[in-house]
């Protein structure tokens, strides 16, 4: 029987889809070219857009939603070919570097053929650069709610934050009174109502620029923003990237034409 390869890539367009459970075999470097997603693990949810990666650790379960159609190019690394991730999920800030050679490695496909000795070498740099950026992982992440209240709180939040949403109202909504579901968010959160639609704004702002179909000031509007000074104040303190910066490594990101 011929040996599996040690690592191999899948570059391919995934259309929009609602949230799934996944367990993956090997472990697995996940990057949108285009489009973003949304994963969840161990009580977190991350944006994905193509400034950014995911390593995800073989055998550990995660939830990945598609807001909009996406374009993947991911590599896969054999559970014996590299060390164990020590997160279920780790996002990661891609480089040119990174982002150059998980492009380089998208030529081999094929699961069932070994790696000839200069591809394996080029999987392992990758994977040793991932790992690298790993230990500096990306912060810009949501905790999930624990409770029916603050679950339901938040997709109303979400629903209305382009149109200054009333706390207050939110409140009343999901039958609660102020004060508890104030108390709620600091609990479930760690952060309040109002700081929790600050990061909820910013994260829909990184899918929306990441669809590569808007200006970094009609996202700024859509989400809610009057003040393009506040909106970019509040996204470099959660990114750690201006929205420009941000936007210039989408551009760079982007697969070249066959």
């Amino acid at each position: 029987m011929v040996d599996a390869a040690e690592a191999y890539s899948v570059s391919r367009l995934f259309p929009p889809a609602d949230r799934a459970e996944f367990r993956f075999d090997r472990h697995y470097l996940l990057y949108c070219t285009a489009g973003t997603m949304r994963l969840e693990a161990e009580g977190k949810v991350w944006s994905l857009p193509p400034s950014r990666a995911a390593i995800i650790s073989a055998g550990r379960s995660i939830h990945v939603t598609l807001p909009q159609a996406v374009m993947a190019c991911s590599a896969l690394f054999d559970r014996t070919f590299i060390p164990a991730p020590a997160e279920a999920l780790t996002v990661i800030n891609m480089t040119p570097l990174a982002r150059e050679l998980i492009l380089a490695c998208r030529i081999w496909t094929d699961v069932d053929k070994p790696l000839d000795p200069y591809a394996r070498q080029l999987f392992a740099t990758l994977a040793a650069v991932a790992s690298q950026l790993a230990a500096a992982p990306s912060n810009a992440a949501m905790p999930l709610p624990r409770s029916g209240g603050v679950a339901a709180a938040m997709r109303l939040t979400e629903q209305q934050m382009a149109a200054a949403p009333d706390f207050a109202s939110i409140a009343r909504d999901v039958a609660m009174t102020e004060r508890s579901l104030a108390r709620h968010f600091l609990d479930e959160m760690g952060m309040t109502w109002r700081q929790t639609l600050r990061r909820l704004r910013i994260i829909r702002a990184m899918e929306l620029i990441g669809e590569g179909n808007v200006t970094i000031t009609e996202a700024s509007y859509s989400v809610g923003y009057a003040s393009l000074s506040a909106f970019n104040a509040a996204f470099l303190e959660i990114t750690g990237q201006t929205p420009t910066a941000f936007r210039i490594g989408i551009q760079g990101a982007r697969l070249p034409h066959d």
